[in-house]
């Protein structure tokens, strides 16, 4: 039986176990009462709402540079780049649809059976999103492999990969985050109403975002990571190693998978007592699953465990990220406490506290990276890039799937406390969605360290594909390229910020408008109207995510046409390095003001309401869009301006 067959049949097994956890953990469960049946009404038809509208936006879009595509090249390409955009927006629909089903029941099983009933409820959620986003990107790299037997025809379904990870990423980051402003701003500080109250004309928007940003955003962005590092290492592996290079690179993609559906079984058969300690150990399960058959694999494809080693280099460097990312971000750690300690003295300090932690945070995760690709190198090559990358994303199901089951237990707390839920219901949904905040943070990690490894081999498959043997810098053109690559995250995150900041200001209007025209509302008397703050988040994201989305893909085509192909490759270098600094630091410096708010709220420095609970609370807005909208959208910038430039190189010789 052929690699490529074996390869179909285990990502078809991840499609299986995806529906087999639909149909035999999730669906068979109660959604709880009435009132907890509407309010995850509101919330599943708020997320539809805007799934539906966004994918209409990019099938316009997909159906623009399919045509252009077709025109420029040929229609294997065209057909690749819809495989790809495809996949990847039925990936998102999949877990959008089971992350709102799974979030009712996960309050429901906290009140009827306590923890270990929601834990187990969020983490089934998750992995349907982990499955969907590697069955569903592996079975369309094989398809189209098998198709046309030509790994470069493949970088089409990459790029269709790649752009709806970044529609999915910006629009979904600026719904969630301008919901949460509005919520936040309005409700916790202006009314004083908590976290989820149901009088917040926000709340079933900011509960909204957290699908549409952190479910249906996070897992096209690290789908689009994880196809296009394979495909990259299959291309560096055909040049450099022939059929050893792509069966070695297929057989652990799909080792990955299978080690990522034990990880959960193993998971899933068991009682948790300690959860963070059981959700690590799937990542320590799955990693060590792919650690032993990635040395048989090495051995049997290449003779030595050079390959393996590679690959060990990766898992190890984004587990490490991870940890380092926790580290910056946990208030476990001092540099969350010490965020919490600037607050008691105002805003001004808890935001110098908040962004020197974020710069700071870039130091040793950028050393981790510098060490992955010298070692990987040294190893084998510029495939041992490659397959650095791939090792770090071999194990995407169960790290999807950790992420995931964050905003799953985030939105049961927020049914929970507007269904009226006794309080221990709200403790024990709080407890497991602190615990998410520690794998989201993992999971950053991974898809910060990933783009990083992802973009440079995608980098040298651009040089590989125009014979470009280095890129002077003391050439004009390569310096100009590169002073322009270097600005890019800066002027993408502005526009994102921005458009957070517009989006936000809209709803805060509405939510004031509301309390003040009808007093019933904060009296608790009457319902406010939650379909028009759901309105005016999808209606400002879409409308934002156009610039940046579009800029992402002009400008590499701008400046490969006016000033040639090794301009190009200063501009991608330019963007890969400022704009992973830039995700680092946005992202860990976002999650350590989050982290602050919380210590703060559990009684220390006073405690809610206090003084330096106010100033942590416009710490937090500050840095939500930070790690939720500029910061992750950075990771897909760097990875699809890199992308396009491959697909486009033969235009600019």
């Amino acid at each position: 039986m052929s690699v490529e067959i074996l390869s179909l049949i285990v990502a078809i097994l991840a499609i299986v176990f995806m529906l087999f956890t639909i149909k035999a953990k999730i669906n068979p469960l109660s959604a709880g009462n009435d009132r907890m049946v509407q309010i995850s009404g509101y919330i599943r038809n708020g997320a539809m709402t805007f799934l539906s509208r966004e994918y209409k936006f990019i099938a316009i879009f997909v159906a623009i540079v399919a045509i252009l595509l077709l025109i420029f090249f040929n229609v294997k390409i065209m057909i690749c780049y819809i495989i790809g955009s495809t996949l990847s927006m039925l990936a998102g629909f999949i877990g959008m649809r089971v992350s709102t089903a799974s979030n009712v029941r996960c309050a429901n099983e906290a009140y009827e059976k306590g923890q270990d009933g929601a834990l187990k409820v969020a983490f089934s959620g998750g992995s349907v999103m982990g499955m969907a986003v590697t069955g569903l990107g592996f079975i369309g790299i094989i398809i189209t492999y098998m198709l046309y037997k030509d790994p470069t025809i493949l970088m089409g379904y990459s790029l269709g990969a790649s752009s709806v990870a970044l529609f999915a990423r910006v629009g979904g980051g600026i719904y969630t985050k301008a919901a949460d402003l509005g919520a936040d701003l309005v409700g916790k500080v202006e009314a004083g109403i908590p976290e989820d109250d149901p009088r917040n004309p926000a709340v079933i928007a900011d509960n909204v975002g957290d699908n549409v940003g952190d479910v249906a955003g996070m897992g096209a962005d690290l789908f689009e990571s994880y196809v296009g590092a394979i495909i990259s290492s299959m291309t560096l592996g055909i040049v450099y190693f022939a059929e050893a290079g792509l069966g070695f690179t297929l057989f652990l993609a799909a080792l990955g998978i299978a080690a990522s559906i034990v990880a959960s079984l193993v998971f899933l058969s068991k009682s948790h007592p300690n959860p963070q300690k059981s959700l690590m150990n799937t990542l320590y399960i799955s990693g060590a699953i792919v650690l032993v058959g990635s040395l048989i694999l090495s051995n049997k494809y290449f003779g030595d465990f050079n390959a393996a080693f590679a690959v060990i280099t990766g898992l190890v460097a984004g587990i490490a990220i991870g940890l380092l990312t926790e580290i910056y971000t946990s208030d476990h750690y001092r540099h969350v406490k010490y965020i919490s300690k600037e607050s008691s003295t105002g805003v001004a300090t808890n935001i110098i506290a908040g962004l020197s932690t974020g710069m700071l945070s870039t130091v040793f995760p950028i050393i981790v990276i510098a060490i992955a690709i010298m070692v990987s190198f040294k190893l084998m090559g510029v495939f041992g890039i490659a397959l650095a990358a791939v090792g770090m994303l071999s194990i995407t199901g169960i790290t999807v799937t950790v992420d995931a089951y964050g905003p799953i237990t985030d939105n049961a707390g927020g049914i929970a406390e507007m269904s009226y839920l006794p309080e221990n219901v709200r403790d024990i949904t709080d407890g497991l969605d602190s615990i998410g905040n520690t794998t989201a943070a993992i999971g950053k990690g991974f898809a910060i360290g990933s783009a990083a490894l992802t973009a440079l081999s995608l980098f040298i498959t651009y040089a590989e594909s125009i014979n470009l043997d280095a890129i002077s810098i003391l050439d004009s053109r390569v310096v100009a390229g590169m002073f322009i690559g270097a600005m890019l995250p800066f002027l993408f995150s502005a526009l994102t910020m921005n458009s957070v900041g517009k989006a936000a200001s809209q709803m805060i209007e509405e939510v004031r408008r509301q309390f003040k025209e009808d007093d019933q509302i904060l009296a608790g008397n009457k319902e406010p109207d939650y379909e028009n703050c759901i309105q005016i988040s999808t209606t400002a994201s879409l409308r934002e995510m156009v610039i940046p989305g579009v800029l992402a893909i002009l400008v590499p085509i701008a400046v490969g046409f006016i000033l040639g192909p090794h301009a190009l490759g200063g501009l991608l270098a330019g963007a890969l390095v400022t704009g992973v600094m830039m995700a680092i630091f946005m992202s860990n410096a976002g999650g350590a003001w989050d982290n602050a708010k919380k210590y703060i709220e559990s009684g220390v420095e006073g405690g809610k309401g206090s003084d330096a609970h106010k100033a942590a609370v416009v710490g937090d807005t500050v840095g939500d869009p930070f790690k939720d909208t500029s910061g992750p959208s950075l990771n897909i910038l760097i990875k699809l301006m890199t992308i396009v430039s491959v697909v486009f190189a033969g235009l600019f010789i």
